[in-house]
């Protein structure tokens, strides 16, 4: 009787740490990859231009931009490579751990667990992604000179010191804690809703996933306006933008700028990127999970 109990959805405390990890890293990699252009588009379409230009809202979509080369919408996409493997290995992992630390495992629904799992191990994934994510920013925009990812690491290090690649941690912390706590809760809520026997079923994972990244990523697009131009306030021409300090002088200069509406910047793209990555992320972590399963209940599990 207790092994017809056992279900997919402990696979959590029966995978090890390092097969967690590995299914987050391979998650993390096709998930950034997957969606990498469209990211391009949004940080385009978020970052503020100087005061002379016209139409700030859509400079990103002018017919330059529409008629860049698609390489250039994959440039720094080997930044997040290198930073996204190692950091959502970190991510998954810990999720996984505090997830059953928190009690999320258990029968039923427990948003709030999961959410705190979510949280605790946002902390973790972003203090080692930031970095990363920095660079690929400043490769991103639409000027960039940047040819390698350790031109641009180098460059921001010599013009702008080593604080320049963590000056919007606070702000990241603040937009991705509430971000995955609203992703991980989702996400966990859908899937016992679609698939009650736990079982691996790649359908309820690709729309589970889809649904919390689409409604994560709405609820928190604010804060990844001012996450935006913290990290590329270097490559400004403005000088206000330039000597931004952090979240409120961020927040300061796009509500004075632009109203509530600057904080909807690439409202669109960003939805749209996280929509499907989120879908990706998910099913590829739990594929991994599932092919890493322990192989004496394998007979308990749904197909492939």
């Amino acid at each position: 009787m207790a092994e017809e109990e056992y279900d997919y959805e402990s696979l959590g405390e029966n995978t090890t740490m390092t097969q967690n990890a590995f299914a987050g890293a391979l998650a993390g990699i096709a998930e950034h990859c997957a969606m990498y252009p469209v990211d391009s588009i949004k940080t385009r379409m978020q970052v503020i231009q100087t005061a002379s230009a016209t139409s700030p809202t859509t400079l990103a979509l002018n017919q330059p931009m529409v008629r860049t080369a698609s390489r250039n919408l994959w440039r720094g996409v080997n930044s997040v490579v290198m930073g996204a493997g190692p950091a959502h290995a970190l991510h998954f992992a810990t999720y996984e751990f505090c997830k059953e630390y928190y009690g999320a495992n258990r029968q039923g629904h427990h948003p709030l667990a999961s959410a705190a799992a979510g949280a605790t191990a946002t902390f973790a994934h972003d203090t080692l992604m930031n970095p990363f994510d920095v660079i690929k920013q400043r490769m991103q925009l639409k000027d960039s000179t940047f040819r390698s990812v350790r031109e641009c690491a180098r460059m921001v290090f010599a013009k702008e010191g080593f604080s320049a690649f963590y000056i919007s941690l606070p702000t990241t912390l603040a937009m991705s804690v509430p971000f995955q706590s609203l992703q991980f809760a989702t996400y966990e809520y859908f899937r016992k809703v679609l698939n009650p026997n736990g079982g691996y079923d790649p359908t309820t994972h690709v729309i589970a996933g889809g649904l919390a990244g689409a409604i994560a990523s709405s609820m928190t697009t604010p804060l990844d306006v001012v996450k935006t131009l913290l990290q590329t306030r270097g490559q400004s021409q403005d000088a206000r933008i330039r000597g931004a300090t952090g979240f409120m002088d961020g927040f300061t200069i796009i509500k004075e700028r632009y109203g509530l509406r600057g904080f909807f910047r690439g409202f669109k793209p960003r939805v749209l990127t996280h929509m499907p990555s989120a879908a990706i992320s998910w099913s590829v972590y739990e594929y991994f999970k599932w092919l890493m399963r322990p192989t004496s209940h394998q007979g308990n599990l749904l197909p492939l």
